[in-house]
């Protein structure tokens, strides 16, 4: 058999850089799920679709346009002293869809959102804020966090959109029907949402659940449990969202792990001894209620053939206000009002408040699904706008801020198969050579990346002897166009460093930056964005329509002409002085011209 000196069998072109925010690795900043997102967002349209595993990057209702391909989930984590802040498109980055078949009225569409969460949560208020409509959080695949309304009210005669009353409709009970598979649809600005049990992103993260590839249908697995839930998002107010599962012993991990049990129950008469049955006795508000709104005597409809039992969240009790129930394992239930509890997780290992998603003992989405009618703390965290002083975590996506890692060299058969972390829609240039010292010979160079896949797989035939020694390098030399942002064209034509561009072309670049020096702020006092002074390729080719859309992103045009030198460039970037003094600031990144 055929072998390769695996002592120095590969490099790469950039080593993997570790930076000061691993120091930071907590939990908030550390548990986004950015492995997708490279990939293009997608979503079925029809069941028929979604049978044949037939997806689609584009799309268009005539309202939610999708026009051009989006990158799903968070792109961007970064950190300042008190806040961690998340740029996301929005878009889930499992295949999203179909809805009612193709026929509900909504498609999902990239958001573009900023949203920031405190890193510490402070103090726990005694007086409680309710949710409101929109979003109340983030999962941590970046699709946004809804309460467990849909909208609609009881105004004491009739039902009405976005009113402030005090029976409100449950959106799974009422809106169920226009979930996808993933247990999420979207309202008329595009905003794709979970309101419940987020599944098919529990199956993504290793979360107790099943997915049939046949009929692309996910349902909680009838193993047994074996493990802790992982964090699955975070609410505005700082605290995390898990999945149903945690330690029986709140304060105990070595105990068992076991559902956390929802503490509320349907006012039916029948599920918990003492329970009241508002049929029969009318649709008062429940004690929860009446603590969290205040002294209100509003009733709700009593046709329970229109607004049948269980259509509101108020006809829900908390098993609190019950006589004979108590919270704990030895209880009837292992969640407060808020639908969390203070317990240890395998990430907060000392302690911590935390949220745990509501699911019935045959796996279904119980009330109040992912957090209660109010927050636990204090609702600090919104979406936003960078100030541009933050320091970045990680960048994901099209942005990464790394060079393609290659995680797999097979070379057993004399063939080597290289597989490397990829983003869709991007061209790699991949070169060998059998000495450092000789030449990089080009493999290939422009080898797209896999379709709706985050690795990327070449085969150099023949390559492998043995004994011999061969070192492999690529880069990334450009990327397609994209939806940057709300459905404009965020794309560009090639990267730097390490891109490159025909002679005679004209060439968008993203250019990732890097200090040392220190990068200058993002932003003046004024909230103006502060731009390179001059973006020059080659000591020569000056760019134009600078921008800079994050603080170590900058992006310029170049007219390429058709006699320029050929051969590795440098980008020279360059910013004025500090209005205070100083010098002005400089940085190289290198592109290739062909």
């Amino acid at each position: 058999m055929k072998t390769l000196d695996l002592s120095s069998r590969i490099l790469t072109s950039l080593a993997l850089a570790w930076t000061a925010a691993a120091a930071h690795a907590e939990p908030l900043l550390s548990s986004w799920f950015t492995e997708i997102s490279s990939k293009y967002a997608r979503i079925y349209t029809s069941d028929a679709n979604k049978l044949q595993g037939t997806s689609v990057t584009t799309w268009t209702n005539g309202t939610q346009d999708q026009s051009l391909p989006a990158y799903c989930g968070v792109q961007s984590v970064s950190y300042s002293t008190d806040w961690v802040y998340i740029k996301t498109s929005g878009l889930a980055g499992h295949v999203m869809g179909p809805w009612q078949n193709g026929s509900f009225p909504n498609l999902p569409k990239n958001q573009n959102v900023t949203y920031r969460f405190p890193r510490s949560p402070g103090a726990v208020p005694t007086t409680k804020t309710l949710t409101g409509l929109g979003a109340i959080g983030y999962f941590v695949d970046g699709v946004a966090m809804f309460d467990s309304r849909d909208g609609f009210v009881w105004t004491g005669t009739t039902e009405a959109g976005n009113g402030t009353y005090y029976w409100n409709r449950d959106a799974y009970v009422n809106e169920g029907a226009t979930f996808d598979e993933g247990k999420a649809h979207q309202e008329n600005s595009g905003t794709h949402h979970y309101h419940a049990n987020p599944i098919a992103l529990r199956y993504l993260l290793g979360d107790h659940v099943d997915f049939n590839a046949a009929t692309k249908v996910y349902s909680e697995s009838t193993a047994p449990v074996t493990k802790h839930s992982p964090i699955l998002g975070w609410v505005r107010d700082g605290y995390p969202v898990y999945g149903p599962y945690g330690y029986a012993s709140a304060l105990d991990a070595g105990s068992a792990v076991t559902r956390m049990r929802s503490g509320y129950a349907l006012r039916d008469g029948s599920s918990v001894a003492n329970i009241d049955d508002v049929r029969v006795t009318g649709r008062t508000l429940p004690a929860w209620a009446l603590r969290i709104y205040g002294a209100q005597t509003q009733t709700g409809p009593t046709n329970f053939t229109t607004y049948p039992l269980g259509r509101y969240m108020e006809d829900k009790a908390f098993r609190g206000d019950i006589a004979g129930q108590s919270m704990g394992a030895a209880g009837t239930y292992d969640l407060d009002e808020y639908n969390g509890r203070y317990c240890v997780t395998p990430e907060f290992p000392g302690g911590t408040y935390a949220y745990f998603v509501a699911i019935d003992a045959a796996g279904a989405p119980t009330f109040p699904y992912n957090i209660g009618r109010a927050y636990y703390g204090s609702p600090t965290g919104a979406a936003t706008t960078l100030a541009g002083t933050e320091t970045t975590y990680v960048s994901a996506g099209p942005n990464t801020s790394e060079q393609p890692q290659v995680t797999a060299v097979d070379s057993a058969s004399g063939n080597v198969t290289l597989v490397w972390n990829s983003t869709e829609g991007g061209t790699y240039k991949v070169e060998a050579v059998s000495d450092l010292t000789g030449t990089w010979a080009t493999l290939n160079a422009a080898y797209p990346a896999a379709a709706g896949a985050v690795e990327t797989t070449l085969v150099e035939n023949g390559a492998a002897t043995a004994g011999s020694k061969r070192f492999y390098r690529l880069n990334r030399t450009a990327l397609a166009t994209y939806d940057g942002g709300g459905g404009t064209g965020g794309g560009s034509t090639a990267v730097a460093p390490g891109g490159s561009a025909a002679r005679g072309a004209t060439v968008t670049v993203t250019i990732t930056i890097t200090a040392p020096p220190t990068l200058p702020p993002f932003q003046n006092n004024q909230g103006q964005t502060l731009l390179p002074s001059s973006v020059v390729l080659g000591g020569s080719i000056s760019g134009s329509s600078i921008s800079r859309p994050a603080q170590a992103t900058v992006l310029a045009t170049f007219a390429i002409p058709a006699n320029a030198t050929p051969g590795r460039q440098n980008i020279i970037i360059t910013f004025p002085p500090p209005p205070n003094g100083g010098t002005a600031a400089s940085y190289s990144v290198t592109f290739t011209i062909n």
